[in-house]
């Protein structure tokens, strides 16, 4: 018998046949990990022409879209790929909260699942405010000057992200360090340790084995088999999408200054912009989105948790009351982007 690879060894021996199913798992969780991948590559090519100054930013960008070689499939791949990293690694935190895998043992490693998340928005936002063009200008402006409403400390945080009391040039190349370098850092040290704690944790989370000691189970090589299949398909819709749909481009910003014409906000924070419209700016653009994140971080802590033969379905009973709470926050958010579109 060969003996198990690197990426085999990264998978516990066995887990549960039943609770391998895409309809448990939704892939998110392997498809997230797959998309870090395209989006470190790509943005490591892009680095090679991209220019963090106001007067090359956006320009740099027209000229990988339009006269690199192959520089139109890379921006859109990393485009995309950021995207979708929102949409799985939410989907996964969804598929966690749902199925009652925060429980201990997996306590802090869904903490770690949640720091992801935040650092994927953190991420995709920063790389939208690389792009230095007019599309961006309404959020940027915004999106900035929340942070001066936040009592005692908002002014000092806006100098030190923008660079001084109004943006300049400082301003991306402290947006395109911590896009580049500083997210990137400590993403790569989370992911590692959310992967590690869930081999040590015994991979997904089922019911103990005295439960059911008869459970079905797949070996960790047809696991990583399902694992690459699903990574291939991926990989080939991610290009077929990028071939087809362009990452957004315009016209390179000459002064930044809010505009006459309200411009959208990316997709991941059209139910803030449309929140603003209906309050104070930070009771409803700062606190209600952490408090948000707030209720996120307890719920391990202070919610009622299922029992542990509860475990491996949807919606246990016994974690009903974080579920609705959940569940009802998301549709405030889908409504609000609604009304935003």
């Amino acid at each position: 018998m060969s003996r198990p690879s690197f990426l085999q060894h990264l998978h516990p021996p066995t887990i549960p046949q039943k609770q391998a199913r895409f309809s448990y798992t939704l892939g998110a969780g392997g498809l997230a990990v797959f998309l870090s991948i395209v989006l470190g590559v790509t943005g490591i090519l892009e680095m090679f022409y991209y220019i963090p100054t106001p007067d090359g930013a956006a320009l740099s960008i027209q000229i990988i879209s339009f006269h690199v070689p192959l520089g139109f499939l890379i921006r859109n791949l990393h485009y995309w790929a950021g995207q979708l990293l929102l949409i799985f690694t939410g989907l996964h935190l969804l598929r966690v909260i749902f199925t009652g895998a925060y429980i201990p043992p997996r306590r802090f490693n869904y903490l770690l699942g949640l720091g992801l998340f935040v650092l994927a928005i953190l991420l995709d936002f920063t790389g939208y405010i690389l792009r230095w063009d007019v599309g961006i200008q309404w959020a940027f402006v915004t999106g900035t000057n929340l942070l001066k409403t936040i009592p005692l400390v908002g002014e000092k945080i806006y100098l030190m992200l923008v660079g001084g009391s109004q943006p300049g040039p400082a301003t991306l190349i402290r947006f395109y360090a911590w896009h580049s370098f500083g997210l990137v850092f400590i993403s790569s040290i989370l992911l590692v340790w959310h992967l590690f704690r869930v081999r040590r944790d015994g991979g997904i989370s089922v019911p103990p084995s005295n439960i059911h000691p008869n459970q079905k189970r797949i070996s960790r090589s047809e696991l990583v088999n399902r694992e690459v299949q699903a990574m291939l398909y991926a990989g080939a819709a991610l290009i077929l999408l990028a071939t087809l749909v362009p990452a957004p481009i315009a016209a390179p910003i000459s002064e930044v200054v809010p505009l006459a014409v309200e411009v959208q906000a990316p997709w991941f924070f059209l139910w803030v912009q449309e929140l603003l419209r209906y309050g104070d700016p930070f009771c409803l653009g700062v606190f209600f989105p952490l408090a948000l994140l707030g209720i996120l971080v307890i719920i391990p802590y202070f919610f009622p948790k299922p029992d542990p033969q509860e475990l491996g379905e949807w919606f246990p009973p016994g974690g009903r009351i974080a579920q609705y709470t959940i569940a009802m926050l998301v549709i405030v958010i889908i409504v609000l982007t609604i009304r935003a579109l």
